[in-house]
């Protein structure tokens, strides 16, 4: 990428995210305020090491109780959102991380991989987490399954990477990773559109794994480096 396609690329993002973001930034807080106490923290040590890919507004890393947070992003704008707590890393997550080999506990993404701009960017991703995962860190995948809303995948415009909780798996053992959890249904689609359940009722749902086959639309593949 050159230099003017990047900033206008950096450009974009930022008019993406405060177009999808913003109007629902209180909402998307408090979700993820029950998301990260009552499911995603049992992935995280509070005193490990924890990045998260595609950190956007810092929902999640801004929330998660770890003992040193990272937070990776092309747009140059979720800087002035993360806590003073969090290391932002402004980069394309495909080029190498500036961080040494097995210093991480935990990799995180929610809703990102469908963003890159092809399988050869998610594989080179892949490939950096294992590297700096240390050995039986995890790598915490969240994202649409396209299997289980074929069309109202492409309803946004940034969407490139087409994936199921099989063919994420597939990619992520031949970067070396051993799978130790595969939901192919577990949240529901998106906060970004459509109306928005009561908050409590996020708790209830994470409470109630019956209702997550029939309800979910997103995977969760819980990825370890052996």
């Amino acid at each position: 990428m050159n230099r003017v396609t990047g900033i206008e690329h950096q450009d974009e993002l930022e008019r993406e995210y405060e177009r999808r973001f913003a109007p629902r930034q209180l909402y998307r807080h408090r979700v993820w305020t029950v998301l990260t106490r009552e499911f995603f923290q049992r992935y995280v040590d509070p005193r490990g090491t924890v990045l998260e890919l595609g950190c956007g507004w810092g929902e999640f890393i801004n929330q998660i109780q770890a003992g040193r947070k990272f937070g990776m992003d092309l747009n140059p704008a979720s800087r002035s959102r993360l806590d003073a707590a969090v290391e932002f890393l402004h980069q394309d997550c495909s080029q190498r991380w500036p961080l040494e080999d097995g210093t991480l506990d935990v990799v995180f993404t929610s809703n990102f991989f469908e963003h890159l701009p092809d399988k050869a960017s998610l594989g080179r991703t892949l490939r950096e987490a294992f590297r700096c995962l240390r050995p039986g860190g995890r790598l915490v995948c969240l994202g649409p399954n396209v299997r289980a809303l074929p069309g109202a995948y492409w309803d946004f415009w940034d969407h490139y990477v087409p994936l199921t909780e099989r063919s994420l798996a597939e990619g992520l053992e031949l970067s070396g990773f051993r799978i130790a959890e595969s939901r192919a249904r577990f949240l529901p689609y998106t906060m970004a559109r459509d109306r928005h359940a009561p908050v409590w009722m996020v708790s209830l749902y994470l409470k109630l794994p019956p209702l997550w086959p029939i309800l979910g639309r997103q995977f969760l593949v819980v990825a370890v480096k052996p």
